[in-house]
């Protein structure tokens, strides 16, 4: 792990919402970082116009600030290196792309879509079925290496549409270290004449890739192992410049829970939210998604799960960062969830919630929200659930017919409202008061505790299951418990 300060990006394409893989990424950059004091820059690759989401962006910049990833160089940031979006620096990837073209290392083709399926269709065989421009077919092409140097520039001058191709050499092995997979190597055989510079005039992501990391001084580069074969091409264009190419690491997929990549079909079909704006909208906290996604695929070394943003930095090494594949668990995502939510003082569990429950039962007293709350939070697993628990803040409606059938018997209506009867002559209404009531009463009337206590959470409640029944009468309150022990004697008697 580099001990200096490092520069490190977070480049995200506008072709669609910030999706949960690309927030793991952002926040091992992030990670890294922060711990040696460096900087996290966020750079829109908007190179790709067809695809381009004019809202995408927003989204990008809210997800970021959801989590907590604060980002130092930006496009609204500023920095000394912007601007930060590609469609903005278009001279730099001119230059670039003729400078390789003088040194041989580039060349210009004019070859149309129906040109390049034909030469495709001619050399696809059992052995070959996916032919591709490269050293093998450029030499029956219409470019800059076939054609005159005077014929090129006079069809350049008539305007006629062309790309810029890299020339990859051949017979040689294109070797570096990965921080995450170690030495790896490409026979520049299996490298294609990759598009730099498409027909409209607009860098492909491996030419801007490559001149933006040098011009922005990125010293490390961490992203999805889909790039992994991308890598011989961006390092033939760094040595082709004469540039230093930053340290790379190469991130392992995230597999949905029953294989293959978390794409979102799959998740679409096993209704796991694939988009960082779904995950905020379904009420999980921010710092239980980081804390998740840290851990999918990188292994602190200890037993140590929980960890808040600041631990993260602490602890994180991309040495540790796993070459296999990460499975994705929504159970284990929402235990992470009620984890950190418990965290959390009550207040803010309130206001989190607050929403959810007002939806449910119109609205809150703060300090009865609050106390709910406080009751409930060892058993929430999102801030929302709290408003499942209506029976804290509007009396029952109905009563679960398995418990009226299982816990509700002959005497139950009379004790229910015996009960009733010695909370409203008690003094105190506490958890204390209300049990030693409860008490006395199954002594006066010679019966087990259990015959009294299942029927008034049913009564009160309407529910045979909660938080601790004395406990959840004193967030009820006096007057409500008393009026729902003799409805319910009332009703079910």
């Amino acid at each position: 792990m580099p001990d200096a300060p490092v520069r490190v990006r977070f480049a995200p394409s506008p072709t669609g919402f910030l999706h949960i893989g690309g927030l793991r990424t952002a926040l091992y950059n992030y990670l890294l970082a922060r711990q040696t004091g460096g900087a996290f820059l966020l750079r829109i690759e908007d190179t790709d116009q067809g695809r381009y989401v004019p809202e995408a962006e927003q989204d990008i910049l809210d997800g970021l600030a959801w989590a907590g990833l604060d980002v130092d160089e930006g496009p609204t940031q500023g920095g000394d290196v912007g601007p930060y979006r590609q469609s903005e620096r278009r001279d730099l990837y001119a230059e670039a792309a003729q400078r390789l073209i003088d040194g041989g290392h580039a060349y210009i083709a004019f070859d149309t879509p129906e040109e390049i399926e034909a030469m495709k269709e001619r050399h696809r065989s059992d052995a070959n079925p996916n032919p591709t421009y490269d050293a093998s077919t450029r030499g029956e092409m219409a470019n800059g290496l076939t054609l005159s140097a005077d014929e090129v520039a006079a069809r350049v001058e008539r305007g006629d549409p062309h790309v810029v191709r890299l020339k990859v050499p051949q017979g040689e092995t294109v070797t570096f270290e990965d921080q995450i997979r170690g030495t790896v190597s490409f026979d520049t055989a299996t490298v294609d004449d990759q598009v730099l510079v498409k027909s409209d005039g607009m860098p492909t992501y491996h030419l801007a890739n490559v001149v933006d990391d040098h011009h922005m001084g990125i010293t490390d580069v961490i992203r999805g192992e889909e790039w992994l074969s991308s890598v011989p091409k961006h390092l033939l264009m760094y040595r082709a410049l004469g540039w230093e190419a930053p340290r790379l690491a190469h991130l392992p997929l995230i597999l949905s829970p029953t294989g293959g990549k978390l794409s979102k079909r799959s998740a679409d079909r096993l209704g796991i939210p694939v988009s960082v704006v779904q995950y905020r909208e379904a009420g999980f906290e921010p710092e239980a998604v980081v804390n998740f996604l840290a851990l999918l695929g990188w292994n602190p070394g200890t037993e140590q799960e929980l960890f808040s943003l600041a631990e993260l930095v602490e602890a994180f090494d991309v040495a540790r960062i796993s070459k296999t594949a990460a499975n994705f668990s929504m159970d284990k995502l929402l235990w992470f969830n009620g984890q950190h939510l418990r965290q959390l003082p009550a207040e803010e569990i309130a206001r989190r919630a607050r929403p959810a429950v007002e939806a449910a039962v119109g609205p809150v007293d703060e300090a009865h929200l609050v106390t709910a709350a406080g009751l409930l939070r060892e058993r929430l697993t999102k801030a929302a659930d709290l408003a499942d628990a209506t029976y804290l803040f509007q009396d029952p409606e109905t009563y679960d017919p398995a418990g009226l059938k299982k816990r509700w018997k002959d005497d139950s209506a009379r004790l229910v409202a015996a009960y009733a009867d010695r909370l409203e002559a008690a003094a105190d209404f506490n958890e204390a008061s209300t049990e030693d009531a409860m008490r006395q009463l199954a002594e006066a009337e010679g019966v087990g505790f259990g015959q009294i206590i299942h029927p008034v959470r049913l009564a009160t409640t309407g529910v045979t299951a909660g938080a601790g029944m004395f406990e959840t009468l004193v967030v009820i309150g006096r007057d409500a418990t008393i009026r729902r022990l003799r409805a319910a004697a009332d009703a079910l008697s």
